[in-house]
């Protein structure tokens, strides 16, 4: 059926709105808004100066859904669900769903503590940030200590400790768990906090001084002495600050393209000090101007973020005063969005732009050393076409037991992590790493097979003929053919560079270079299976060693062994409280807490 669009553009409104094409399917194609939607869907059936990407789109095009709005920042909300809710394919699509960092003081304590934090903030307390990453929150979190010796444990390690810990002693607490710090006192370093992440230096180098001049007025000169030196390691910190200006909350955003590739980068800017940047690469099917990018990036970016107070583009859009109406809609806040600035923030822009380009290109030299591997590791192989997916397995146990196995994934774009995947092994004879390799490769591929999913073009097997043989047995029962089966057998005395490449079917092995680029690449796969297996044994048998304790003490069920370590946090906590404290829990009598605190000192 040709979709007969002089007839739909008769019924359609110049009133803002949003539209979404459909193919025949009824699949959608892409969702777009319009201030004027009769003018701008008109223009996509002009009889020439379409690009060609769109072109092909307008091919599919079976049917056009419009859906009327009161304004354009209403158009622009609703385009953003959509987005959100369908992923169009024609659409610029931000693939990012993590939540950003931030730091919390939980001020419902009486000693608060600095922590990292993850996640919607609706627990008490002030929240700073959010932060490019969890390294940065780190770093932050390092500086801070170094100045201010605000606490950082976490509350089941602060309740129970009778003397001060390692942290106190190198002077980066002042160790209120044992009473050393009046509540006044350490309310104040609270508060001296909150300035230096809000990047008020100037107003807390102040205080500093104010505290330490009046400690000395007043005779108290170890106290003076210890403001002194918070002064110093102030100082020291602010050397190390590179780019530090004025008091501002920014996001500045840039955009850079290099051969059909888009990377849009955020840089962070907290409380007038630079705290980083993380770049996006979204996926854009038509051929879009850098402005219509950066809008299509705003809306998908601050979806269910807030935005700070000022939001810097390195291109100018057309809807930029509808984006910052949306944006302080959704920031319940005014919003500034800027595309023309002077002074610092020129200066963060111009670094911005510089970092993007920077950031683009070595994404493109790191795929084609990708491909270059893979292309060398094709010839060692002599297959007909270049590897474009491998997966290695691997298996991790102690003594046999809580064995797992893990897969890991790597394509032309390097580790692919959303496709590894873990077993938790059973019923095999402890130890028999044979009869796991069999279960976790059977459990794998009979998915794979059922879903109809991706066969690897590499099966790697961590372990020599033995291993490898174990792997053939269950593809030839799957009765999969297409894939080549190699075993990476280690060296002598285990060192890197050494392996023994064994494929199926030959009996001499294939030794490669020490230095070699598809050797890096065999350690680098075989190396990742490894520990992707041994931290899922090590959760397992953390989780198996405390329910296991638990469950061996009579009258404690289910109920009470969830609230015990949800009340101490795990079972260290439980193994470091005494009866009194294991008494508070609910549901627990005395006499339970008496016969748990004997048991788990067992």
């Amino acid at each position: 059926m040709v979709f007969d669009h002089q007839e739909f553009l008769q019924n359609v409104g110049q009133g803002p709105g949003i539209y979404q094409m459909l193919n025949a399917e009824a699949e959608l194609l892409y969702v777009g808004k319009a201030k004027n939607l009769k003018k701008r869907l008109s223009s996509y059936f002009r009889t020439s100066g379409l690009p060609i990407k769109t072109e092909a789109m307008m091919q599919k095009v079976a049917d056009i859904q419009v859906t009327v709005t009161h304004t354009e920042n209403e158009a622009l909300i609703l385009e953003s669900n959509l987005i959100k809710q369908h992923k169009p394919r024609y659409n610029i699509l931000l693939r990012d769903s993590k939540s950003y960092p931030f730091i919390h003081i939980d001020d419902s304590h009486e000693y608060p503590r600095l922590t990292f934090y993850r996640g919607d903030r609706s627990q008490p307390g002030k929240y700073y940030g959010p932060y490019p990453g969890v390294t940065a929150v780190r770093d932050t979190l390092a500086l801070l200590q170094k100045v201010l010796p605000v606490r950082q444990c976490d509350d089941v390690f602060f309740s129970n400790r009778s003397r001060p810990c390692l942290q106190h002693q190198i002077k980066r607490c002042s160790a209120p768990c044992v009473g050393l710090i009046s509540e006044e006192a350490y309310g104040k370093d609270i508060e001296l906090a909150g300035l230096f992440l809000q990047g008020k230096d100037e107003s807390l180098n102040r205080l500093l001084q104010k505290n330490m001049e009046k400690a000395s007025a007043d005779l108290k000169f170890e106290e003076a002495a210890g403001w002194r030196d918070r002064i110093n390691a102030m100082r020291r910190v602010q050397s190390h600050q590179s780019i530090t200006a004025g008091h501002s909350d920014i996001d500045i955003i840039t955009i850079a393209s290099l051969h059909g590739h888009i990377c849009v980068e955020v840089t962070f800017i907290r409380g007038g000090r630079h705290s980083g940047s993380n770049g996006h690469y979204p996926k854009v099917p038509l051929d879009f101007t850098e402005g219509e990018i950066l809008s299509a990036f705003l809306t998908q970016y601050y979806h269910r973020r807030q935005a700070p107070k000022e939001v810097v583009l390195g291109s100018e859009i057309e809807n930029k005063k509808e984006l910052q109406n949306w944006l302080s809609e959704q920031s319940e806040r005014k919003v500034n969005v800027i595309t023309s600035v002077r002074g610092h923030r020129r200066d963060w822009l111009s670094m911005a732009q510089l970092n993007v380009t920077e950031r683009i290109k070595r994404r493109m030299a790191e795929k084609q050393s990708v491909r270059n591997r893979l292309q060398e590791l094709s010839d060692v192989f002599q297959v007909d076409e270049v590897i474009k997916r491998i997966e290695c397995f691997d298996i991790s146990h102690t003594q046999g037991e809580q064995t797992v196995a893990s897969c890991v994934v790597f394509t032309e774009k390097g580790v692919t992590k959303s496709d590894y995947r873990r077993y938790n092994i059973t019923g095999i004879t402890p130890g028999d790493d044979y009869a796991a390799m069999r279960q976790a490769i059977s459990r794998r591929y009979k998915r794979v097979l059922k879903e109809e999913g991706k066969l690897p073009d590499v099966l790697l097997i961590d372990g020599g003929k033995g291993q490898l043989s174990s792997a053939a047995e269950v593809m030839n029962e799957l009765q999969i053919k297409e894939v080549l089966l190699v075993g990476v057998a280690k060296g002598e005395g285990r060192k890197p560079g050494l392996e023994t490449l064994f494929l199926q079917g030959q009996s001499v092995g294939i030794k490669l270079a020490a230095n070699s680029a598809s050797m890096h690449l065999v350690q680098q796969i075989r190396d990742e299976a490894h520990r992707f297996a041994i931290a899922g044994h090590r959760a397992r048998r953390g989780k198996a060693q405390t329910q296991s304790v638990l469950q061996e003490i009579p009258g404690i069920g289910a109920k009470r062994r969830q609230a015990l370590l949800k009340h101490f946090g795990g079972l260290q906590g439980i193994q470091q409280a005494g009866i009194k404290d294991l008494h508070k829990v609910p549901g627990i009598n005395e006499d339970l807490a008496e016969k748990i605190y004997h048991y788990v000192r067992k």
